[in-house]
């Protein structure tokens, strides 16, 4: 909401300084930050010369120098900060009158990147727990800020279809009768329904395990009738995936499988592998790597099947090689850190030059949602609870301005802000406990929080009686209110920068919620209704502009902003 400003000192400061590449320039335009001074009446721009990225402290003097009286007041240099200064009422014309429309970018020095992000990635079959939910919206965000810094963004999702589990699948439906008709109508359950089945016989019953591995070793080795049943399968799952992630609003550019890195089709990977000589076979007849002195990482078994580890490094490769990315994050939880610390071991052993492009997004576990036992967790059940607990909410408060032929949608919606804004509020390396009672309140700092702050915008906008002016005059916006807004709308350009250096979607959650608390304060103060025309009329300009700025916001963040709840 301070890109102009901003970019007149990237152009006219930072640029010109000397020996500076554009990371260097990236991570100084990504310190300045927005203070508002009551003493002195501006809003300035502080510049450290100094950080733990840089240092142009020697530029000091020069900066300030610099001749920027077409936009700021005056620049001073006070402990080794540099202010850019502009006087109130011409910074508060600039802020509202630009950002009237829509919210514009904030100043990426380093822009257009090719970006990667795989996240979410279940597997077939099993359930679609509560780390692949965090992985989902954590992922989600990324992508969004990406997108919206101007990066090119593909968002993949890597199930995973391959493995021994393809065989117990493919057993259970045979001893269950499971046709396409039954498979079709619930997949994702009726897939995990029959994979418990055979696995449960398989512990009474070794010739059952025997015979699961049997069914994929053929289908690796591109068996006909079981590469039908598991298109089918695969088919059926995805469409149905489509339909969950679009209920969450998530739709993703690809998916892909772990099957398309199956034994027959990484030959030429483990050649060049062979050719390096970094394959050697271990007692128990495996291909393996050795990633130092006491540890091997198997990548082909005895029985000539592939792991896991080989068809990741199999897809690192095919992606780079079709995409030339700047960037690929797998955001997988934690515990999945000795696995991305091998893949890049051993992508670096077979000196590919890209290997540091390649970046695990961490995030701590979720704790405390309980099932009977012997039940598992689906992400649609997840959904499903939500939304009739935002629905009971809805009915029984007094306040709920939509028909009851319009409370579904509208609940499920608020349903999924609060389990989108659970998952983003803590940092990624935090564990939480999922809470029913947190992620719906109203009252506290949660989705559903920021949905009522911006529905109470729109219905003040339709209700208030102003007119919406264009032009701004400061000398009616005297209050301190005013300000605090006019500092958290100029903050959102650092906030956003700040999340997507640090892959940190909880750095905007939190501003979002300083903002719906500040808005909420400034509606009590700065009444509209009973007020002169003039005075209502600016005081709705600020509100529209805070309005704009939170659903930006939420939008970044993967929410759908409603106007009524």
């Amino acid at each position: 909401m301070s890109n102009y400003m901003r970019s007149i000192i990237f152009k006219k400061v930072i640029k010109p300084l000397r020996n500076i590449d554009n990371a260097y320039q990236h991570k100084i335009m990504s310190n300045i930050k927005v203070e508002f001074n009551s003493a002195y009446d501006t809003y300035s721009f502080k510049l450290p010369l100094k950080s733990n990225d840089y240092n142009i402290i020697n530029e000091g003097e020069s900066i300030a120098k610099n001749d920027l009286r077409d936009t700021f007041d005056n620049i001073a240099v006070e402990d080794n900060v540099v202010y850019f200064n502009v006087q109130r009422d011409k910074y508060v014309i600039k802020t509202l009158e630009n950002n009237l429309c829509s919210v514009t970018p904030p100043l990426l020095v380093d822009n257009n990147k090719n970006i990667i992000v795989e996240f979410s990635s279940p597997n077939i079959a099993k359930p679609f727990h509560l780390g692949h939910l965090r992985s989902t919206v954590l992922g989600n965000c990324i992508s969004n800020i990406n997108t919206f810094l101007q990066n090119q963004v593909t968002k993949i999702n890597y199930l995973g279809d391959w493995g021994t589990q393809f065989g117990y699948i493919q057993l259970g439906m045979d001893m269950s009768n499971i046709d396409n008709i039954e498979l079709q109508s619930d997949p994702i359950k009726t897939l995990y329904k029959v994979y418990v089945h055979a696995n449960t016989l398989a512990t009474d019953n070794p010739e059952i395990h025997k015979r699961a591995k049997e069914i994929f070793k053929d289908l690796e080795l591109g068996d006909n009738v079981n590469y039908k049943n598991w298109q089918t399968i695969k088919h059926f799952t995805a469409l149905e995936l489509e339909k969950t992630y679009k209920r969450i609003g998530i739709v993703f550019d690809k998916y892909d499988w772990e099957s398309l890195y199956t034994a027959k089709n990484i030959n030429k990977m483990i050649n060049l592998m062979e050719e390096m000589q970094l394959l050697t076979l271990d007692n128990d007849n495996r291909k393996v790597v050795s990633v130092s002195e006491k540890k091997a990482i198997p990548i082909i078994k005895s029985d000539g099947s592939t792991l896991y580890i080989t068809r990741d490094i199999a897809a690192a490769i095919d992606r780079f090689e079709k995409n030339k990315f700047d960037a690929m994050y797998y955001v997988v939880d934690y515990s999945q850190s000795d696995h991305f610390l091998n893949l890049t071991t051993i992508l670096s052993k077979m000196k590919l030059p890209w290997v540091d492009r390649l970046k695990h997004v961490k995030f701590g576990r979720v704790h405390g949602l309980s099932t009977r036992k012997g039940t598992a967790i689906f992400l649609e059940d997840i959904l499903d609870e939500a939304k009739e607990k935002m629905k009971q909410k809805q009915i029984t408060t007094n306040t709920t301005k939509i028909p009851l032929n319009e409370m579904d949608v509208v609940s499920d919606i608020l349903g999924v802000s609060g389990i989108i804004v659970q998952n983003l509020k803590q940092g990624r390396m935090h564990n939480y406990e999922f809470n029913w009672n947190t992620m719906l309140n109203l009252k506290g700092d949660s989705g559903i929080k920021l949905q009522y702050t911006h529905c109470r915008l729109c219905s003040l906008e339709e209700k208030c009686g102003a007119a919406l002016v264009t032009e701004c005059d400061p000398s009616l916006l005297k209050e301190s209110e005013v300000d605090s807004l006019i500092t958290l709308i100029s903050q959102f350009d650092e906030v956003v920068l700040k999340s997507y250096e640090n892959l940190e979607p909880c750095i905007l959650t939190i501003y979002l919620f300083h903002l719906s608390k500040a808005i909420s304060v400034a509606i009590q103060k700065l009444h509209i209704k009973g007020e002169p025309n003039d005075l209502g009329n600016q005081r709705l300009l600020l509100f529209r502009v805070a309005k704009i700025t939170l659903a930006q916001g939420m939008k970044l963040l993967g929410l759908t902003p409603l106007e009524k709840m």
